[in-house]
């Protein structure tokens, strides 16, 4: 076994290569769900939190954490990130994305068709929707995960799905390989991928066996129904009849209730007044079944192409996850409309989690939910609803006999039917006729086996531990796994590294959304047309923008005659050299409070204006003002002189006031008048005796820093300048002078 680590420095790429190396050696260092750790009452920065997790080591705040300190509050929900891109290398990347923007719950998305596969996948070809779920990518992934978790400084869970007819070969492989999370719900096998029932819930007997003793926490899939059925919010109490059962067939199988999930989708969507008809069904739903875990994510049913929609949707359901409760908080991004899965809206999905979550902390201790009303007569009424629908399938003879007869995803309130539920055959489905009964002398030499084993016959002792009598399973002996690299010559990881080794760990770059160097970009586009023209104008503009195989992804009408606002993605056939760019330092920047102590020590007087003949103020005031984060907010006080200053009259200004910094703003560039100003300002400031006494600074658009300077300036400021940019200056320029 190699004990070789891999750490990561925050300013390095993941070294995929070296990631690789030894893997047939990587044992997973634990097994089972973690938890976040409470940290109740934290203090951190300015403010206090009721709500919290422990803080990461290395992270990424919100853009607003700046206001504060840096600070990035953890909630206690988990966070999730989904990813489904199917190249498992490039994965790895967005995980580390994801996890330093707050993700502690991984899930990836196994490629499309993968249910109906009848055995192990090895090696690791590339996926479509989705990556192949095989031993080498778990491996690796989980691998990364190690690495990641150390460099955040917080465990995270790595997940995917036990279903479909391999099932419990595929369990088998997340127990051995420290897998933390999994879907595992027999009824969506049935229901959405039409295996047979009985080899559906006998696979899951075995399958849920082993992911109680890994401690995997298991998740379900009942959201399905109301992501799937025609008017999704009439099927409430049917999502709560399958969390019924799977639950209680989970707890049957051998998994505490801590560690089941259930995956709670919000019903309905904005335009629906969605608030009012999701809430009671989380209520409802949390009251039932309070011994469990909650794993809340959005519906895709309702899910478009637009991000500020699907945002919205989000902290929407957020709000209901606050005021009810989520042990797990998913987060579906707009990809499920696009069908394209991006690095950048992972993250931003986690960020809207994290910030709406932190945002609502301790908002429970603040309201109460109303105990009468509309919202306890609704989640009564889904409650009763739903206890009708399990009786009627015990009388009916059973969920089998109710799935035949389509009991189920029909979109009538029940205990209305509407006649479009999924029916599948007791007598069919993928998988029919492939359950055999178990001889009477049965026996299998390993461990968490479901059902009976016959063990005694061969050591009376072994009954709790048939796997002793072989010296260990897979479980207890990983050495004993059979590790395949690679099976297929053309479609493997190694040749995908070889393929992208020229944007790889190299100074040629590319843009991407998906892929390393993929060269995907995504254009926001505005057309004064109609929805059909603008769609077809829109590429013709990626023709002339040099895009190859552009596509419309989002389309929103802004008013039918009027115009329409576009999303296209292409790719950008050319790549940049960093190497042979000028790249210039970050700006230095002190803190605001170190500014704020140097004016307390000795206070600023600074005389401002826009010189010459130019009327423009609005640069020099967001300079200045407090409201637009402008020096003000440090205390410096400006005595303000308004547009179209004549240069003298900034001077005289300064000496009457006795101030010790004069801001000129120059907008105007003809004939190079604003560089001819700031000599004029210089030489009458010499002139006056008080060029040595004061600092000079002009600032515009059009100002070139170091021709300013040339100009007789102590500095220039050019576009994209800030206060706190002014301010650093003056206060490093005043201790410059008085050493």
């Amino acid at each position: 076994m190699s004990d070789k680590k891999t750490v990561l420095e925050p300013n390095e790429k993941i070294n995929i290569e070296n990631l690789l190396r030894d893997l047939e050696n990587y044992r997973p260092r634990r097994r089972g769900w973690t938890w976040r750790t409470p940290a109740p009452k934290l203090h951190m920065g300015p403010f206090a939190y009721e709500d919290a997790s422990a803080p990461l080591k290395q992270s990424l705040g919100l853009p607003s954490s700046k206001y504060f300190d840096g600070i990035d509050p953890q909630p206690m929900s988990s966070i999730t990130t989904e990813i489904a891109s199917g190249r498992f290398e490039d994965d790895i990347r967005r995980m580390r994305m994801a996890a330093w923007h707050g993700a502690d719950h991984i899930m990836v998305i196994r490629t499309a068709g993968q249910s109906h596969m009848d055995g192990l996948i090895e090696g690791t070809p590339q996926g479509i929707g989705g990556v192949p779920i095989t031993r080498k990518q778990v491996r690796a992934q989980r691998k990364a995960l190690d690495a990641i978790e150390d460099e955040v400084g917080r465990e995270i869970n790595f997940h995917s799905y036990v279903s479909g007819v391999a099932g419990p070969e595929v369990a088998v492989m997340f127990a051995e390989e420290g897998i933390n999370g999994a879907h595992q719900d027999p009824q969506y096998n049935v229901l959405y991928r039409n295996i047979n029932m009985l080899r559906s819930f006998v696979d899951a007997c075995e399958s849920k066996k082993i992911l109680s003793w890994a401690g995997i926490a298991q998740i379900d899939g009942a959201h399905n129904a109301n992501a799937t059925a025609r008017e999704a919010w009439k099927v409430m109490p049917e999502l709560i009849v399958q969390h019924a059962i799977n639950s209680l067939f989970s707890v049957k199988a051998g998994i505490r209730k801590d560690n089941i999930c259930l995956s709670t989708v919000p019903p309905t969507a904005p335009p629906a007044p969605c608030v009012f008809m999701d809430l009671p069904y989380a209520v409802a739903l949390r009251e039932f079944f309070d011994e469990y875990r909650m794993r809340a994510q959005m519906n895709t049913k309702y899910m478009e192409a637009s991000a500020r929609e699907a945002t919205v949707t989000h902290v929407l359901n957020l709000l209901i996850s606050k005021l009810t409760r989520a042990d797990i908080q998913s987060t579906i991004t707009p990809d499920e409309g696009r069908n394209v899965p991006w690095h950048i809206y992972n993250v931003e999905a986690c960020d809207t989690a994290k910030q709406t979550l932190v945002g609502l902390d301790g908002i429970m201790e603040m309201i109460d939910l109303k105990d009468d009303g509309p919202l306890r007569e609704k989640a009564r009424e889904i409650k009763e609803r739903a206890c009708l629908f399990m009786e009627e399938i015990v009388e009916f003879g059973g969920y089998f006999k109710a799935v035949e007869e389509g009991f189920f995803v029909d979109s009538g309130n029940y205990p209305e039917r509407n006649g479009d539920g999924i029916s599948r055959k007791i007598e069919g489905g993928i998988g029919h006729g492939t359950v055999y009964e178990r001889d009477d002398d049965y026996f299998a030499p390993v461990t968490a086996h479901f059902g009976y084993n016959n063990v005694a016959q061969y050591d009376p002792d072994a009954e709790d531990d048939p796997a002793k009598l072989i010296g260990g399973s897979t479980f207890e002996k990983p050495e004993k796994i059979v590790y395949i690299d690679e099976l297929d010559e053309t479609d493997n990881v190694r040749l995908r590294l070889k393929e992208g080794a020229e944007f790889r760990d190299t100074a040629k770059v590319r843009p991407e959304m998906e892929w390393l160097a993929d060269g995907i970009v995504m254009i926001n586009m505005f057309l004064p047309l109609g929805k059909r023209e603008a769609q077809v104008a829109a590429l013709e503009f990626a023709k002339q923008m040099n895009l190859e195989d552009a596509e419309v992804i989002n389309v929103e009408i802004m008013q039918p005659a009027e115009g329409t606002r576009l999303e296209l993605k292409g790719k950008l056939p050319g790549f940049v050299d960093i190497s042979k760019l000028d790249i210039p330092p970050e700006p230095h920047r002190l803190s605001d409070d170190e500014i704020r102590a140097e004016v307390e020590r000795r206070p600023f007087r600074i005389v401002a204006g826009t010189v010459g003949e130019d009327e423009h103020s609005v640069g020099l005031r967001e300079i200045i003002d407090i409201k637009h984060g402008g020096i003000e907010k440090f205390g410096m006080e400006v005595e303000y002189l308004g547009t179209s200053v004549p240069v003298d009259k900034l001077v005289d200004a300064a000496i009457e006031i006795g101030a010790d910094t004069i801001m000129a703003s120059t907008i105007i560039s003809h004939d190079g008048i604003h560089y001819k100003n700031m000599r004029r300002i210089a030489d009458f400031a010499i002139e006056k005796g008080i060029r040595d006494k004061v600092t000079i600074i002009a600032g515009g658009t059009q100002v070139v820093p170091e021709q300013a300077v040339k100009a007789g300036m102590d500095a220039g400021f050019g576009r994209g300048s800030h206060g706190v940019d002014v301010a650093t200056f003056l206060v490093e320029e005043r201790r410059r002078r008085e050493k």
